[in-house]
């Protein structure tokens, strides 16, 4: 896919937290050439096996609030009582440089995106059912349970932001989730608004 077109497409994937989101981010990036999944910073403590740097940027609440002013950020939202966001100066320069970007994101940072970035796809992921979704988090092992209580609260709210972006996919099982965000991509990838129009000058004279 690379070479096709002269900007990057920016992805924007949306979810609940416990749908899969950021495992199907990492696995697509793997898997599509030209595709790159963009980091985070955050001010949660790293969980067990995350490494600074590949999983998110962790930064203090003071460094997060300096970036804040300085308007480093593309997006930004507080969620689950921390603080997210996204570079600003990385995503233009991948995109800009036409590498395709992927942002794993809650609702209200891609809301905030798609105001600047309107040509990018926005993708949210649902889990089977909120009874699924509240199963994995506790098999994660990941948070505490109060944590997990407030998640599942925030799901609650979270789920009908479904209804903003293109298109909506349920992960009841990985590979199908997968195949079908790889599907998307491709095909947005070949929207005739999106395609490089000189590759065909230069190849047909047309």
């Amino acid at each position: 896919m690379a070479g096709t077109n002269k900007k990057g497409l920016l992805v924007v994937v949306s979810a609940p937290s416990g749908a899969g989101k950021t495992t199907l981010c990492k696995e697509i990036s793997r898997g599509l050439p030209n595709l790159k999944h963009s980091i985070s910073y955050t001010t949660r403590q790293p969980r067990p096996n995350e490494i600074d740097g590949e999983h998110y940027f962790f930064v203090t609440a003071e460094k997060f609030k300096q970036m804040v002013k300085k308007g480093e950020f593309a997006e930004w939202a507080v969620v689950h009582g921390n603080l997210y966001g996204t570079s600003k100066k990385q995503l233009s320069s991948m995109l800009n440089n036409g590498i395709d970007v992927i942002l794993d994101i809650d609702s209200q940072g891609a809301m905030q995106i798609k105001k600047n970035w309107k040509a990018g796809v926005y993708i949210y992921i649902l889990p089977p059912s909120f009874d699924d979704l509240k199963t994995r988090l506790m098999e994660r092992n990941a948070d505490a349970k109060d944590e997990i209580k407030k998640r599942l609260k925030n799901a609650r709210k979270e789920i009908p932001y479904y209804k903003r972006y293109n298109y909506v996919i349920i992960n009841d099982r990985f590979d199908k989730a997968l195949e079908k965000l790889k599907s998307i991509i491709i095909a947005e990838k070949l929207r005739i608004e999106r395609f490089n129009k000189n590759l065909i000058k230069e190849k047909f004279g047309s």
